[in-house]
This record gives C-alpha cells, structure tokens and sequence, in this order.
C-alpha cells in the first residue's frame, strides 16, 4: 500500500515542476524585458542621487545630501504643489464627467450611442504634443478662438494664457485629452452589471435614475479606484502640457513648473544628473504612496460593500 503511494507523489511533484518551469518559460520574457527597463534604471537613479559630479574633484559620493537639498528646494516644491492643486481640482472633474458620459451612453436613451462613444474617445487618439498645439492656437488671443471671441464682445472676456488662468487651461487640456479614456473604462464596467438586475429593478418600480443610483454607481467602485490611479500617476507625469505651452508663453511657464520639468531642464540643460534623479526618485515615492493609499481606500469600502 505504501509502496504504490510514493510513486503517486513523485509523479505529481514531477508534474508540478514541469508545470512550474513551464511557466516560467512564459514569463521568462517578460520578466527580462521588466528587469531591463524598469528595475535597471531604477536602481541606476537610485545609485546616482547618492553622488554628485562637480567641476573641481569630478563625482564623489556625497550620501543623502541631494535629498536633503531636495526637501528644501522651493523650485521642486512649487512645482509639486501645482501638480497636487491639478490632482485635487482637475481630476475629479474630469472623473465625474467621464462617468455622466458612460451613464449616458449605457443608458439606452441616447441617440446614436455608438457615434458619441467614438466622438468622446477619439481625442484620446490625438497625440499630446499635436493635442497641446492645438488647444495653443485656440488659447491665442492673436490668432485663436480666444482672440475673435474678444474682438466679437469688444472686451478681453477670455484669457487662459495668463497668470491666473494658465493652471485651468491645462487642465482643460488634461480634461479633453482624457475623459474619453476613462469614460471607457466606466463604460465597460457598466456592460458587465448582469441584466437581470435591471429586470429586478423594474418590476420594483425603480426609474432610470434610481437605476443609475443604486446599481450602476455601486458598479463602479473598483473601475473608479483603477481610473483614480491612474489619473493620480497622470498628474504627476505631467510634462507635455506645460512644456509645449512654454513655447507660447515663456514668461508664464518656467523651467520648474512641474516636477518632471525641473527635473528633465536640471538633466538635459543643466547637466545635473545625479540631482535630477534625486527629483525623480522622491516624486516616484510620493506617486506611489499616494496611488496606494486610493487603493487601499477602494478595497475597504469594496469589503463594506
């Protein structure tokens, strides 16, 4: 009897590592590829924020010295403040949208539901620097649609490319570029809300809005949370808005108005490249935590529900 048992288990041990090597086979690829281009560099910034290359004396290790300069760098923490005022104001605006646009369409009622889908998606298509060059020209008050609608009134009515307005013309930007990404993202969760609780609800009496309230928002809860992650990752990428509208506007946008700015011009311009990394470093910490604490926010109130 025992004799017949050991052979068992050595056969599904031999079955369980070949399957195990089976699929490592398939993930061999792409954990190569992962280690190339994500873990290397990583590690590569995080070893040179701990030196600093200097004309006299050439690069000597200096420690957390560049962090220390880092957290009392008013440049780097203007421009993240100005990133999380564009976290707090333009991304929840854009999310709402984007989720009123999938309620519409998913709802049935709008006509030619198919176009709109495309048409709100379709920016989401246009490349960003063609996207920012665009909404440029629209913003000038030379040649734009900002400047005839001032001439029309007589009055200098609108005004984005200015001190106070420069913030929400990029996020409008940001808002156009991708509402229609994560209204798809909403709009795919809706599809997979079984139809049976819509059937349900109606013989209950409950109308559309009621509908919407009690199922389909509640439906979204988890699409909600990946859409803020990534909106949150989004704002503090943010890059080519600002850094193509410079061109324009050269007096309104400096070289530090956002983070990855200050430290592409610190990098590319002024050669500071261990210091540069320390920038990147510190604001990859701060995404990261962030986009953690929305996830871990999610899936409480996933486990309340």
């Amino acid at each position: 009897m025992t004799t017949a048992v050991v052979p068992r288990a050595r056969s599904r041990n031999r079955i369980r590592s070949s399957q195990a090597r089976a699929g490592l086979a398939f993930l061999a690829p792409f954990l190569i590829v992962f280690a190339l281009v994500f873990i290397a560099p990583l590690i590569y910034s995080v070893y040179l924020s701990f030196f600093k290359t200097q004309l006299i004396g050439g690069t000597a290790f200096v420690g957390v010295d560049n962090y220390v300069r880092a957290f009392g760098d008013e440049k780097f923490w203007s421009g993240a403040a100005r990133v999380m005022l564009m976290l707090l104001v333009q991304v929840p605006i854009m999310l709402t949208v984007a989720v009123l646009v999938a309620l519409a369409i998913d709802s049935g009622r709008l006509a030619g539901a198919k176009f709109h889908r495309i048409a709100v998606f379709l920016p989401y298509a246009v490349p960003g620097v063609v996207a920012v060059l665009m909404w440029g020209f629209i913003y000038s008050e030379r040649y734009g649609l900002t400047g005839n609608i001032n001439s029309a009134l007589g009055a200098e009515v609108l005004n984005p490319l200015s001190q106070q307005w420069i913030l929400v013309a990029i996020g409008n930007i940001l808002t156009w570029e991708f509402v229609g990404y994560n209204m798809l993202i909403f709009y795919s969760a809706l599809r997979t809300i079984p139809s049976d609780l819509y059937e349900a609800a109606a013989l209950d009496g409950a109308g559309p809005i009621r509908i919407a309230w009690s199922i389909k928002l509640p439906a979204l809860r988890g699409a909600l949370v990946i859409a803020t992650i990534f909106s949150i990752i989004g704002s503090f990428q943010l890059f080519n808005e600002p850094n193509v509208l410079q061109t324009l506007v050269p007096t309104l946008i400096s070289s530090f108005f956002t983070p990855n700015m200050y430290a592409y011009n610190l990098s590319f311009v002024g050669q500071q490249f261990n210091y540069a990394a320390t920038i990147a470093i510190i604001m990859g910490v701060i995404t990261a935590g962030i986009a953690y604490a929305v996830q871990l926010r999610g899936a409480k109130e996933a486990l309340r529900s």
